[in-house]
Protein backbone atom coordinates (compact mmCIF):
# COMPACT_ATOMS: atom_id res chain seq x y z
CA UNK A 1 0.00 0.00 0.00
CA UNK A 2 2.84 2.14 0.52
CA UNK A 3 4.47 1.80 -2.40
CA UNK A 4 0.98 2.69 -3.94
CA UNK A 5 0.97 5.61 -2.13
CA UNK A 6 4.81 6.50 -3.14
CA UNK A 7 4.10 6.09 -6.73
CA UNK A 8 0.78 8.04 -6.86
CA UNK A 9 2.75 10.95 -5.28
CA UNK A 10 5.70 10.79 -7.89
CA UNK A 11 3.27 10.84 -10.35
CA UNK A 12 1.42 13.71 -8.91
CA UNK A 13 4.71 15.72 -8.89
CA UNK A 14 5.70 15.00 -12.20
CA UNK A 15 2.29 15.77 -13.41
CA UNK A 16 2.46 18.93 -11.38
CA UNK A 17 5.60 20.27 -13.53
CA UNK A 18 4.41 19.18 -16.57
CA UNK A 19 1.96 21.30 -16.16
CA UNK A 20 3.88 24.39 -14.52
CA UNK A 21 5.98 24.00 -18.30
CA UNK A 22 2.39 24.38 -19.81
CA UNK A 23 1.39 27.58 -18.78
CA UNK A 24 4.86 29.02 -17.95
CA UNK A 25 6.66 30.06 -21.47
CA UNK A 26 10.52 30.18 -22.50
CA UNK A 27 10.76 27.06 -19.52
CA UNK A 28 11.78 23.63 -19.93
CA UNK A 29 12.16 20.18 -17.53
CA UNK A 30 15.44 19.04 -17.34
CA UNK A 31 16.75 15.91 -15.24
CA UNK A 32 19.41 17.33 -12.31
CA UNK A 33 21.80 14.21 -11.65
CA UNK A 34 22.86 16.04 -7.87
CA UNK A 35 19.64 15.66 -7.30
CA UNK A 36 18.06 13.49 -9.53
CA UNK A 37 15.15 15.50 -9.96
CA UNK A 38 13.37 17.18 -12.88
CA UNK A 39 14.31 21.17 -12.25
CA UNK A 40 12.57 23.75 -14.22
CA UNK A 41 14.99 25.42 -16.44
CA UNK A 42 15.06 28.89 -18.60
CA UNK A 43 15.43 28.91 -21.97
CA UNK A 44 17.80 30.83 -24.10
CA UNK A 45 16.33 33.69 -26.18
CA UNK A 46 16.57 33.56 -30.16
CA UNK A 47 19.83 34.03 -31.04
CA UNK A 48 21.71 32.04 -28.68
CA UNK A 49 21.44 27.82 -27.34
CA UNK A 50 22.01 26.88 -23.69
CA UNK A 51 25.63 26.24 -23.07
CA UNK A 52 24.80 24.61 -19.42
CA UNK A 53 22.00 23.46 -17.90
CA UNK A 54 20.24 24.52 -14.89
CA UNK A 55 20.36 22.86 -11.51
CA UNK A 56 18.49 22.81 -8.71
CA UNK A 57 20.58 25.72 -7.28
CA UNK A 58 22.08 27.25 -10.23
CA UNK A 59 20.12 29.25 -13.56
CA UNK A 60 20.80 27.93 -17.43
CA UNK A 61 23.83 29.41 -18.76
CA UNK A 62 23.44 30.90 -23.04
CA UNK A 63 25.72 32.36 -24.90
CA UNK A 64 25.63 33.41 -28.52
CA UNK A 65 24.86 31.10 -31.85
CA UNK A 66 28.78 31.35 -33.12
CA UNK A 67 29.07 32.94 -37.04
CA UNK A 68 27.01 31.07 -39.83
CA UNK A 69 24.38 29.47 -37.27
CA UNK A 70 21.16 30.94 -36.07
CA UNK A 71 18.40 29.70 -33.30
CA UNK A 72 14.86 31.55 -34.41
CA UNK A 73 12.89 30.47 -31.13
CA UNK A 74 13.56 30.19 -27.68
CA UNK A 75 15.03 26.81 -26.98
CA UNK A 76 16.60 24.44 -24.83
CA UNK A 77 19.12 22.96 -27.41
CA UNK A 78 22.78 22.29 -26.72
CA UNK A 79 23.92 23.87 -30.58
CA UNK A 80 22.54 26.59 -32.87
CA UNK A 81 21.18 25.18 -36.53
CA UNK A 82 23.95 26.05 -39.12
CA UNK A 83 22.87 28.29 -41.61
CA UNK A 84 21.77 26.96 -45.19
CA UNK A 85 24.65 26.47 -47.88
CA UNK A 86 25.25 29.44 -50.20
CA UNK A 87 22.12 30.55 -53.15
CA UNK A 88 22.16 28.09 -56.05
CA UNK A 89 22.30 29.00 -59.55
CA UNK A 90 20.02 31.36 -60.79
CA UNK A 91 19.13 32.05 -57.10
CA UNK A 92 19.94 35.34 -55.02
CA UNK A 93 20.26 36.25 -51.29
CA UNK A 94 16.95 37.87 -50.23
CA UNK A 95 17.93 37.20 -46.48
CA UNK A 96 21.64 36.92 -45.45
CA UNK A 97 21.99 34.48 -42.27
CA UNK A 98 21.94 36.23 -38.81
CA UNK A 99 22.01 34.78 -35.45
CA UNK A 100 18.44 34.84 -35.22
CA UNK A 101 17.34 33.89 -39.01
CA UNK A 102 18.61 31.56 -41.32
CA UNK A 103 19.77 32.34 -44.95
CA UNK A 104 16.81 33.08 -47.41
CA UNK A 105 17.47 32.42 -51.06
CA UNK A 106 15.06 33.26 -53.61
CA UNK A 107 14.73 32.65 -57.22
CA UNK A 108 16.04 35.65 -59.75
CA UNK A 109 13.26 37.78 -62.08
CA UNK A 110 11.47 36.09 -63.81
CA UNK A 111 11.63 32.48 -62.62
CA UNK A 112 10.30 30.66 -59.88
CA UNK A 113 11.05 27.53 -57.71
CA UNK A 114 10.37 23.90 -58.60
CA UNK A 115 12.19 21.27 -57.21
CA UNK A 116 15.46 23.11 -56.02
CA UNK A 117 15.10 24.73 -59.58
CA UNK A 118 14.76 28.00 -60.86
CA UNK A 119 12.69 27.37 -64.09
CA UNK A 120 11.83 30.10 -66.29
CA UNK A 121 8.44 32.08 -65.91
CA UNK A 122 5.82 30.54 -68.83
CA UNK A 123 4.96 33.06 -71.50
CA UNK A 124 1.34 32.93 -72.14
CA UNK A 125 0.98 33.38 -76.49
CA UNK A 126 -0.85 35.99 -78.78
CA UNK A 127 -4.63 34.99 -77.47
CA UNK A 128 -4.31 34.70 -73.99
CA UNK A 129 -3.40 36.90 -71.41
CA UNK A 130 -1.73 37.22 -67.85
CA UNK A 131 -4.27 36.28 -65.48
CA UNK A 132 -2.09 35.66 -62.29
CA UNK A 133 1.75 37.11 -62.77
CA UNK A 134 4.83 34.69 -61.61
CA UNK A 135 6.30 35.12 -58.23
CA UNK A 136 9.38 33.43 -57.39
CA UNK A 137 7.48 30.64 -55.65
CA UNK A 138 4.23 30.16 -58.38
CA UNK A 139 4.05 30.21 -61.99
CA UNK A 140 2.35 32.69 -64.39
CA UNK A 141 -1.48 31.65 -64.74
CA UNK A 142 -2.33 32.48 -68.36
CA UNK A 143 -6.26 32.68 -69.48
CA UNK A 144 -7.57 33.21 -72.77
CA UNK A 145 -9.13 36.31 -73.90
CA UNK A 146 -12.32 36.83 -73.73
CA UNK A 147 -14.63 38.77 -76.24
CA UNK A 148 -13.60 42.61 -76.62
CA UNK A 149 -10.66 41.86 -75.26
CA UNK A 150 -7.10 40.87 -77.41
CA UNK A 151 -3.21 39.78 -76.81
CA UNK A 152 -1.11 39.99 -79.67
CA UNK A 153 2.00 39.60 -77.37
CA UNK A 154 3.96 36.53 -76.27
CA UNK A 155 4.55 37.75 -72.37
CA UNK A 156 4.59 36.08 -69.11
CA UNK A 157 3.24 39.93 -67.75
CA UNK A 158 1.01 41.57 -70.14
CA UNK A 159 -2.69 40.93 -69.22
CA UNK A 160 -5.33 40.79 -72.26
CA UNK A 161 -6.33 44.18 -73.63
CA UNK A 162 -9.42 45.71 -74.22
CA UNK A 163 -10.48 46.52 -77.99
CA UNK A 164 -10.17 50.26 -78.64
CA UNK A 165 -13.65 51.71 -79.09
CA UNK A 166 -14.04 53.00 -82.56
CA UNK A 167 -17.42 54.93 -82.23
CA UNK A 168 -16.33 56.36 -78.65
CA UNK A 169 -13.03 58.05 -80.97
CA UNK A 170 -15.17 59.23 -83.74
CA UNK A 171 -13.98 56.47 -86.12
CA UNK A 172 -15.97 53.42 -87.53
CA UNK A 173 -14.67 49.77 -87.09
CA UNK A 174 -12.53 48.87 -90.56
CA UNK A 175 -11.52 45.21 -89.26
CA UNK A 176 -13.21 43.86 -86.47
CA UNK A 177 -10.23 42.28 -83.37
CA UNK A 178 -10.46 39.27 -81.97
CA UNK A 179 -8.84 37.49 -79.24
CA UNK A 180 -5.10 37.73 -81.41
CA UNK A 181 -6.08 41.34 -82.63
CA UNK A 182 -7.20 44.74 -81.84
CA UNK A 183 -10.07 46.49 -84.37
CA UNK A 184 -8.71 48.45 -86.52
CA UNK A 185 -10.25 51.92 -86.77
CA UNK A 186 -10.35 54.38 -89.84
CA UNK A 187 -12.35 57.96 -90.42
CA UNK A 188 -15.51 57.81 -91.10
CA UNK A 189 -15.98 58.66 -95.04
CA UNK A 190 -19.70 59.46 -94.59
CA UNK A 191 -20.76 63.17 -96.71
CA UNK A 192 -22.50 63.71 -93.25
CA UNK A 193 -20.57 65.80 -90.83
CA UNK A 194 -19.41 63.55 -87.90
CA UNK A 195 -20.83 63.72 -84.44
CA UNK A 196 -19.46 64.00 -81.34
CA UNK A 197 -20.49 60.57 -80.38
CA UNK A 198 -21.15 60.14 -76.88
CA UNK A 199 -22.48 56.64 -76.23
CA UNK A 200 -24.16 57.31 -72.97
CA UNK A 201 -24.53 61.20 -71.46
CA UNK A 202 -24.06 61.85 -67.73
CA UNK A 203 -27.81 61.92 -67.18
CA UNK A 204 -28.43 58.41 -68.33
CA UNK A 205 -25.33 56.70 -66.41
CA UNK A 206 -27.00 58.44 -63.16
CA UNK A 207 -30.04 57.29 -64.34
CA UNK A 208 -29.12 53.84 -64.81
CA UNK A 209 -26.61 53.45 -62.00
CA UNK A 210 -29.74 54.75 -59.49
CA UNK A 211 -31.32 51.40 -60.24
CA UNK A 212 -29.49 49.59 -58.17
CA UNK A 213 -31.26 47.71 -55.40
CA UNK A 214 -30.53 48.92 -51.74
CA UNK A 215 -31.07 45.38 -50.59
CA UNK A 216 -29.40 42.01 -52.33
CA UNK A 217 -32.30 41.19 -54.25
CA UNK A 218 -32.56 37.08 -56.35
CA UNK A 219 -31.66 37.19 -59.47
CA UNK A 220 -32.14 41.13 -59.49
CA UNK A 221 -30.70 41.33 -63.64
CA UNK A 222 -32.64 38.65 -64.35
CA UNK A 223 -35.99 40.47 -63.40
CA UNK A 224 -35.05 43.40 -64.62
CA UNK A 225 -33.88 42.51 -67.90
CA UNK A 226 -37.65 40.48 -67.92
CA UNK A 227 -39.46 43.25 -66.97
CA UNK A 228 -37.73 46.01 -69.66
CA UNK A 229 -39.95 46.30 -72.70
CA UNK A 230 -39.31 46.24 -76.18
CA UNK A 231 -35.93 43.91 -77.56
CA UNK A 232 -35.21 41.46 -74.56
CA UNK A 233 -31.51 40.88 -74.13
CA UNK A 234 -30.33 37.20 -74.83
CA UNK A 235 -29.07 35.19 -71.73
CA UNK A 236 -25.10 34.84 -73.13
CA UNK A 237 -25.34 38.92 -72.55
CA UNK A 238 -26.84 38.51 -69.35
CA UNK A 239 -24.42 35.90 -67.74
CA UNK A 240 -21.25 37.68 -69.69
CA UNK A 241 -22.68 41.00 -67.32
CA UNK A 242 -22.60 39.00 -64.49
CA UNK A 243 -19.18 37.39 -64.84
CA UNK A 244 -17.40 40.24 -66.08
CA UNK A 245 -18.61 42.89 -63.42
CA UNK A 246 -19.29 43.51 -59.65
CA UNK A 247 -23.13 44.10 -58.67
CA UNK A 248 -23.27 47.82 -58.14
CA UNK A 249 -21.93 47.66 -62.00
CA UNK A 250 -24.61 45.34 -63.40
CA UNK A 251 -27.50 46.87 -63.76
CA UNK A 252 -25.43 50.31 -65.66
CA UNK A 253 -23.95 47.91 -68.12
CA UNK A 254 -27.61 46.16 -68.30
CA UNK A 255 -29.45 49.58 -69.32
CA UNK A 256 -26.66 50.80 -71.25
CA UNK A 257 -26.83 47.31 -73.77
CA UNK A 258 -30.72 47.57 -73.86
CA UNK A 259 -30.47 51.12 -74.16
CA UNK A 260 -28.33 50.14 -77.69
CA UNK A 261 -30.62 47.69 -78.82
CA UNK A 262 -34.08 49.43 -78.39
CA UNK A 263 -32.68 52.83 -79.81
CA UNK A 264 -35.13 52.69 -82.37
CA UNK A 265 -38.35 52.09 -80.10
CA UNK A 266 -40.78 54.48 -79.21
CA UNK A 267 -39.92 53.54 -75.03
CA UNK A 268 -36.51 54.58 -76.01
CA UNK A 269 -37.14 58.00 -77.87
CA UNK A 270 -40.02 58.64 -74.74
CA UNK A 271 -37.34 58.09 -72.12
CA UNK A 272 -34.72 60.23 -74.22
CA UNK A 273 -37.16 63.33 -74.28
CA UNK A 274 -37.54 63.10 -70.39
CA UNK A 275 -33.58 62.51 -70.13
CA UNK A 276 -33.25 66.05 -72.85
CA UNK A 277 -34.54 67.87 -70.02
CA UNK A 278 -31.96 66.39 -67.71
CA UNK A 279 -29.08 67.02 -69.75
CA UNK A 280 -30.24 70.92 -71.41
CA UNK A 281 -29.81 71.61 -67.15
CA UNK A 282 -26.20 69.84 -66.94
CA UNK A 283 -25.62 71.69 -69.96
CA UNK A 284 -26.43 74.80 -68.15
CA UNK A 285 -23.77 74.31 -66.05
CA UNK A 286 -21.12 72.78 -67.67
CA UNK A 287 -21.76 73.97 -71.62
CA UNK A 288 -20.22 77.64 -71.27
CA UNK A 289 -16.64 77.95 -70.77
CA UNK A 290 -14.63 78.05 -73.49
CA UNK A 291 -11.48 75.72 -72.49
CA UNK A 292 -8.39 75.30 -73.82
CA UNK A 293 -6.70 72.62 -74.30
CA UNK A 294 -4.41 72.81 -71.29
CA UNK A 295 -7.77 73.58 -69.66
CA UNK A 296 -8.79 70.23 -70.83
CA UNK A 297 -5.54 68.27 -70.66
CA UNK A 298 -5.23 69.41 -66.41
CA UNK A 299 -9.07 68.47 -66.09
CA UNK A 300 -7.92 64.95 -67.63
CA UNK A 301 -4.67 64.49 -65.68
CA UNK A 302 -6.50 65.10 -62.42
CA UNK A 303 -9.20 61.98 -62.84
CA UNK A 304 -8.01 58.80 -61.33
CA UNK A 305 -6.70 55.63 -63.36
CA UNK A 306 -6.04 55.43 -67.09
CA UNK A 307 -5.32 58.58 -68.74
CA UNK A 308 -7.20 60.25 -71.67
CA UNK A 309 -4.55 61.00 -74.31
CA UNK A 310 -3.73 64.75 -75.75
CA UNK A 311 -4.68 63.34 -79.12
CA UNK A 312 -8.02 62.05 -77.83
CA UNK A 313 -8.52 65.62 -76.45
CA UNK A 314 -7.35 66.95 -79.92
CA UNK A 315 -9.53 64.93 -81.72
CA UNK A 316 -12.60 66.05 -79.49
CA UNK A 317 -12.12 69.79 -79.87
CA UNK A 318 -12.07 69.16 -83.39
CA UNK A 319 -14.97 66.73 -83.77
CA UNK A 320 -17.58 68.37 -80.69
CA UNK A 321 -18.86 71.70 -80.09
CA UNK A 322 -17.65 73.42 -77.25
CA UNK A 323 -20.18 72.76 -75.12
CA UNK A 324 -19.92 68.89 -75.88
CA UNK A 325 -16.43 68.95 -75.26
CA UNK A 326 -15.98 68.09 -71.38
CA UNK A 327 -19.04 65.80 -71.37
CA UNK A 328 -17.25 63.95 -74.45
CA UNK A 329 -13.71 63.75 -72.46
CA UNK A 330 -15.60 62.42 -69.31
CA UNK A 331 -17.31 59.64 -71.51
CA UNK A 332 -14.32 58.86 -73.12
CA UNK A 333 -12.45 58.39 -69.44
CA UNK A 334 -15.65 56.22 -68.31
CA UNK A 335 -14.57 53.93 -71.45
CA UNK A 336 -11.15 53.83 -70.78
CA UNK A 337 -11.48 53.16 -67.25
CA UNK A 338 -14.35 50.19 -67.72
CA UNK A 339 -16.97 52.34 -67.63
CA UNK A 340 -16.15 53.18 -64.63
CA UNK A 341 -18.37 55.84 -62.05
CA UNK A 342 -17.73 58.74 -63.85
CA UNK A 343 -19.54 61.45 -61.17
CA UNK A 344 -16.99 59.64 -58.62
CA UNK A 345 -14.08 60.04 -60.77
CA UNK A 346 -15.06 63.44 -61.38
CA UNK A 347 -15.21 63.95 -57.73
CA UNK A 348 -12.05 62.77 -57.41
CA UNK A 349 -10.82 65.15 -59.76
CA UNK A 350 -12.13 67.90 -58.35
CA UNK A 351 -9.76 67.73 -55.73
CA UNK A 352 -6.75 67.55 -57.23
CA UNK A 353 -7.88 70.45 -59.11
CA UNK A 354 -7.65 73.13 -56.90
CA UNK A 355 -3.55 72.47 -56.66
CA UNK A 356 -3.85 73.77 -60.39
CA UNK A 357 -4.48 76.95 -62.20
CA UNK A 358 -7.76 75.90 -63.00
CA UNK A 359 -10.82 78.39 -63.73
CA UNK A 360 -12.43 78.48 -60.60
CA UNK A 361 -16.22 79.31 -62.07
CA UNK A 362 -15.42 75.83 -64.23
CA UNK A 363 -15.03 73.91 -60.67
CA UNK A 364 -18.14 74.99 -59.44
CA UNK A 365 -19.67 74.67 -62.39
CA UNK A 366 -18.55 70.98 -62.38
CA UNK A 367 -19.26 71.00 -58.56
CA UNK A 368 -23.10 72.12 -59.67
CA UNK A 369 -23.64 68.92 -62.20
CA UNK A 370 -22.46 66.82 -59.06
CA UNK A 371 -25.05 67.90 -56.70
CA UNK A 372 -27.72 68.02 -59.51
CA UNK A 373 -27.26 64.18 -60.69
CA UNK A 374 -26.91 63.27 -56.54
CA UNK A 375 -30.13 65.26 -56.01
CA UNK A 376 -33.96 64.16 -55.54
CA UNK A 377 -34.39 64.92 -58.94
CA UNK A 378 -32.78 61.65 -60.04
CA UNK A 379 -34.74 60.11 -58.12
CA UNK A 380 -38.26 61.77 -59.81
CA UNK A 381 -36.65 61.04 -62.79
CA UNK A 382 -36.01 56.88 -61.96
CA UNK A 383 -39.66 56.54 -60.71
CA UNK A 384 -41.55 58.24 -63.68
CA UNK A 385 -39.10 56.31 -66.42
CA UNK A 386 -38.06 52.71 -64.88
CA UNK A 387 -41.26 51.45 -62.64
CA UNK A 388 -43.33 52.59 -65.40
CA UNK A 389 -41.48 50.47 -67.62
CA UNK A 390 -41.08 47.76 -65.71
CA UNK A 391 -43.92 47.40 -64.00
CA UNK A 392 -45.28 46.39 -60.83
CA UNK A 393 -43.15 43.68 -60.54
CA UNK A 394 -39.86 45.97 -58.82
CA UNK A 395 -41.78 48.96 -57.50
CA UNK A 396 -41.26 47.42 -53.97
CA UNK A 397 -37.47 47.39 -54.37
CA UNK A 398 -35.75 49.53 -52.53
CA UNK A 399 -33.19 52.04 -54.33
CA UNK A 400 -30.35 54.50 -53.50
CA UNK A 401 -27.82 56.86 -55.91
CA UNK A 402 -24.67 55.17 -56.04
Amino acid sequence: MNKFLCCTLVLLDISVKWSVQDVSPHKYLHYDPGTSRQVMCDQCPPGSYVKQHCTATSPTVCAPCPDQYYAEDWNSNDECQYCSAVCKELQYIKQECTSTQDRVCECIEGRYLELEFCLKHTECPPGFGVAQPGTPESDTVCKRCPEGFFSNVTSSKAACQKHTNCSALGFKIALKGNAVRDNVCQENTDTSPQKCGIDVTLCEEALFRFAVPTLLVPNWLNLLADSLPGTKLSTENIERIKQRHGSQEQTFQLMKLWKQQNKEQDIAKKINQDIELCESSVLRHIGHPNLTFEHLNTLMASLPGKKVGKEDIERTMKLCQPTEQVLKLLNLWRIKNGDQDTIKGLMYGLKHLKTYHFPKTTIQSLKKVIKFLQRFTMYRLYQKLLLEMVGNQIKSVKVRCV
